[in-house]
């Protein structure tokens, strides 16, 4: 598929930008040539356009999911919250997408308060309350073929969208839980692009396949010590 370089900008940050961290070993930063190189050549990157039309920072360290969440309604092109400025025709945010239905998911106070963040069933359970399709699947119930074959059809269908709950660590990054949608998966070096949602600390990382999977079978203490996994979000 063909690109621009306008498409390499990401909720009008230049991916050519410095990173705050440096990345580990065995993950490419999509703003290198390497990554870039994996972008144009992606055998399922549908998703990549209305994502990074919608790409969004975390307000704060705890709010990986409610960006995700945000960034995800937003290219679904979900009805938006009415307001009195906007009407309705406003585009979701990290507060926003806190309907009453979403607050008795996952109040927005308590991703604030210990132990912070949310969990993969959390993450499907607000979805759901706006209405979509949400499929939780934790990585002890399924395995990398699996992972690899689903994410690859999400990532394939622009009206079908895959998150990943994982831990960081675990691809060497700093450190510990963390939720960020996928974006591209090229199939001669067997990875998936991340567009993370703290931009502030990583940019967008192509991870192996394998590495990905490994990271999401980590045991998540805040949620019943069930594993990280995925989850496939459509209408």
């Amino acid at each position: 598929m063909a690109f621009t370089a306008a498409v390499l900008m990401v909720g009008g940050w230049s991916l050519a930008q410095a990173e705050t961290l440096p990345l580990p070993e065995g993950v490419i930063g999509l703003s290198t040539p390497e990554g870039a190189a994996l972008l144009f050549g992606a055998e399922a990157s549908a998703d990549y356009l209305p994502l990074s039309i919608h790409f969004t920072t975390q307000v704060n360290p705890a709010y990986c999911g409610p960006a995700s969440i945000a960034m995800v309604l937003n290219a679904l092109d979900v009805p938006r919250p009415a307001s009195d400025m906007t009407l309705g025709l406003g585009m979701f945010d990290q507060e926003n997408i806190f309907t009453p239905e979403a607050e008795a998911v996952k109040p927005a106070a308590a991703i604030l308060s210990p132990p912070y963040g949310m969990t993969l069933d959390e993450l499907g359970g607000v979805f759901a309350s706006h209405g979509l399709k949400a499929s939780v699947v934790h990585a002890s119930d399924s395995d990398l073929e699996t992972f690899r074959r689903t994410a690859i059809a999400e990532l394939a269908d622009s009206d079908h969208f895959i998150l990943v709950n994982y831990l960081r660590k675990a691809i060497g990054q700093e450190a510990g839980g963390h939720i960020s949608p996928l974006a591209a998966y090229d199939a001669d070096t067997d990875r998936f692009l991340i567009l993370d949602v703290t931009r502030y600390k990583y940019p967008p990382i192509w991870v192996e396949a394998a590495a990905l999977f490994e990271a999401m079978n980590t045991e998540d203490a805040d949620n019943d010590n069930k594993t990280r996994g995925y989850l496939s979000v459509s209408r």
